[in-house]
């Protein structure tokens, strides 16, 4: 393929032009495609018929590359910024827009000062009311989200070790899916995410909670800050490669799907691994395969769409190379790396100060630069540290000799009441 064959995008024109090509083929209307990818009516047929004329090539946005015509200039931003800082820290984001209006001729809409409060991460005032939840509709495909969490809970009922539920549960059709795992953490997320799917696609967006596998809590480092980018987890940033959505729940009771679901497998799964005497977690893994079918048939509901909007599951290679916890690493001048208390020598020639370590769901090790895999050994024997103590060379002054009949030479001895220093006579 030639250069001019290629088409670059990114993940989200990627997750658009599926949706585009399931409303080109009829599989869905044109205005439930225009919400799934959160275009208008109107921009959507402009879409596609770009897309029937250009090809793939159309999905790009005409605007790539330039700056926005409504953007507010940078000194206005920072003047702004300064002000609140300064003067209206206790004002609330209407408040204070009203008064850079009023008194400093700085018009700027209370929304757009929030998100600039916001993303400089500056404290302002806010309502606290009273928490009001409602119901809230399914979503109408297959696909389109679905609900994650980890459930800690004595699934042998003492028969066996202390283990957690990975679970998924489709929000349009109820359908579960789980593996269970010694502990929930990222590798057991990335394993479950990727068996997902494998056995599914890959969904549109992930509904789940702030645990720190999750939603990383550390600050930005200088590089993120410089670039615009926000703290992630390795979760996190793995189904961000992906083009997975990922929203976080502020409560539980936020994401009640598949906390029910969790109270109804506490029981049901639990009698049923009882009766097939499940003691383990490779048995439990097992009974979960032909389990699955059977609770699905009896409890997922029916879609309002038929149309499954899963996008398809990429090469395992692929999958491998995304979901791992990946890390950076400089290179000594001995072409040697340390990543978790380990040395490893490089073998291969590169040029980059910098490696990348990928540590797979499988266990294995990958120290790669610009994508391409290294050949390395691991050094099983570091060279021992000398403990020698240094060496002090204090050079000494030379002192003064006294003459014999010298004060401090004379014999005395001290009057215990009065403190005086009586000489002693010789």
């Amino acid at each position: 393929m030639t250069e001019m064959d290629m088409i670059t995008m990114s993940r989200r024109e990627t997750k658009r032009l599926h949706i585009i090509h399931q409303a080109l083929d009829k599989r869905i209307t044109q205005a439930r495609a225009a919400e799934l990818v959160g275009l208008s009516s109107r921009q959507l047929r402009r879409m596609l018929k770009r897309v029937r004329a250009e090809g793939d090539d159309g999905i790009r946005h005409r605007s790539r590359g330039k700056d926005s015509s409504h953007c507010v200039p940078k000194k206005i931003k920072e003047k702004a910024l300064k002000l609140f800082r300064e003067t209206y820290h206790d004002f609330g984001p209407t408040f204070a827009s009203e008064k850079l209006f009023e008194v400093h001729a700085i018009k700027v809409s209370k929304e757009t000062l929030r998100l600039w409060l916001n993303k400089e991460d500056i404290p302002y005032e806010k309502r606290t009311g009273r928490k009001h939840r409602q119901w809230r509709e399914r979503k109408h495909h297959f696909g389109e989200m679905v609900q994650m969490d980890g459930s800690h809970h004595d699934w042998f009922e003492g028969r066996g070790p202390a283990c957690v539920l990975m679970g998924y549960i489709d929000d349009a059709t109820g359908t579960v899916y789980g593996r269970f795992y010694d502990y929930e953490g990222t590798m057991p997320a990335m394993d479950s995410f990727k068996r997902y799917i494998k056995r599914y696609g890959i969904p549109q967006s992930v509904y789940l909670d702030k645990h720190t596998t999750y939603k990383s809590n550390a600050k930005q480092s200088i590089e993120d800050e410089l670039e615009d980018k926000k703290s992630m987890s390795q979760f996190e940033r793995g189904l961000s490669e992906l083009g997975v959505t990922v929203i976080h729940a502020n409560s539980p009771q936020a994401k009640g799907r598949v906390e029910r679901s969790f109270r109804t497998l506490q029981d049901r799964l639990v009698k049923e691994m009882r009766l097939a005497g499940v003691r383990s977690v490779e048995q439990a893994n097992e009974f979960l395969i032909r389990y699955h079918p059977i609770y699905n048939t009896k409890f997922k509901v029916k879609p309002v769409s038929e149309v499954d909007v899963h996008q398809p599951a990429p090469s395992i290679r692929e999958l491998d190379k995304i979901l791992c916890i990946r890390d950076v690493r400089t290179v000594r001048n001995d072409f040697t790396i340390s990543y978790d208390g380990k040395l490893y020598q490089i073998k291969d020639a590169v040029k980059s100060q910098k490696v990348t370590v990928e540590e797979r769901i499988d266990g294995s090790l990958h120290i790669t630069n610009k994508g391409l895999d290294l050949r390395y050994s691991k050094i099983t024997t570091p060279p021992a540290k000398e403990n020698l103590k240094p060496t002090l060379f204090i050079q000494g002054k030379k002192g003064r000799t006294q003459l014999p009949d010298h004060p401090w030479k004379r014999a005395y001895k001290v009057n215990r009441g009065t403190r005086e220093q009586l000489p002693v006579a010789s």
